[in-house]
C-alpha cells in the first residue's frame, strides 16, 4: 500500500521569512456563528512558506509561474539525503548518479526547521558549481528544504541564477523530515497567479510500488 506524505509546511503567523519578505497574515473579516459564514483575508509573499520560484524570479522575460507546464512539477521525483553541514557540493551531487532523474528533492539537516519561527541565518546551502551540475545534468526541478537554496545573504544569488536561467524549477521549503529517500510521484501545484515570479504551492509525495 502506497503512502503519502504531505511534505507542505503549514501556513501560520509563526513561519519563518526571507530577510525583507512580508510575513504572513490572516484576519478574519467575518466568523461563522456571528454571520452567516466564514471569511478571512490574507497577506503574503509569494516566496512565502512551501513555494516555486519560477524562472521569472531572476530571469528578465522568463517563464511565470502560471506558465510552468504541469508535467514538470508532477511526476517521478527522487529524494536525496545529503549530509553536508554547510553547503551542497558538486561531488555531492555527482555522488548521487541523477542521470535517471528528472527532479529531485534534497533532504538536509534543514529539514522540519521551517516550522521554528527565526529566519535561520547559517542555513544549507547550495554552492553555484551544484547548481550548475543540476543544470548540466538534464534536471527540470529541484526541491530544498529550507527558504533559500542559495547562501545565506549572498547578495548575487548563484545558485538561483544557474538554476533558472537554465529553466530548472525550483521547490523551495518543503519539509522532508518525515520521508524517507527513494523514488516518490510528486504532485506539486503552486497557486496559478498571472505573471507571478512564483507562488506558495501544495507539495504532495506518494510512495511508489
Amino acid at each position: 500500500m502506497s503512502t503519502i506524505y504531505d511534505v507542505t509546511v503549514p501556513l501560520t503567523s509563526e513561519l519563518p521569512v526571507y530577510p525583507g519578505d512580508p510575513p504572513f497574515e490572516i484576519e478574519a473579516i467575518q466568523r461563522t456563528g456571528e454571520n452567516a459564514f466564514g471569511l478571512s483575508r490574507m497577506s503574503l509573499g509569494t516566496h512565502t512558506g512551501t513555494h516555486v520560484d519560477a524562472p521569472a524570479h531572476f530571469v528578465p522575460g522568463g517563464a511565470t509561474i502560471d506558465a510552468l507546464a504541469p508535467e514538470i512539477l508532477m511526476g517521478k521525483t527522487r529524494v536525496v539525503e545529503i549530509l553536508a553541514r554547510e553547503r551542497i557540493e558538486r561531488e555531492d551531487l555527482e555522488d548521487q548518479d541523477l542521470r535517471d532523474d528528472l527532479r529531485i528533492l534534497l533532504k538536509t539537516r534543514m529539514s522540519g526547521q521551517m516550522t521554528k519561527p527565526r529566519y535561520q541565518e547559517d542555513h544549507l546551502y547550495v554552492s553555484a558549481d551544484a547548481a550548475a551540475y543540476v543544470a548540466q545534468a538534464g534536471l527540470k526541478l529541484i526541491g530544498f528544504d529550507y527558504l533559500s537554496i542559495d547562501r545565506p545573504g549572498a547578495a548575487d544569488f548563484p545558485a538561483h541564477r544557474a538554476l533558472l536561467e537554465a529553466g530548472v524549477v525550483i521547490v523551495e521549503g518543503i519539509d522532508l523530515s518525515e520521508v524517507p529517500p527513494g523514488e516518490y510521484d510528486m504532485t506539486c501545484l503552486p497557486l496559478r497567479v498571472a505573471g507571478g515570479d512564483g507562488a506558495p504551492a501544495r507539495v504532495i509525495l506518494k510512495s511508489r510500488g
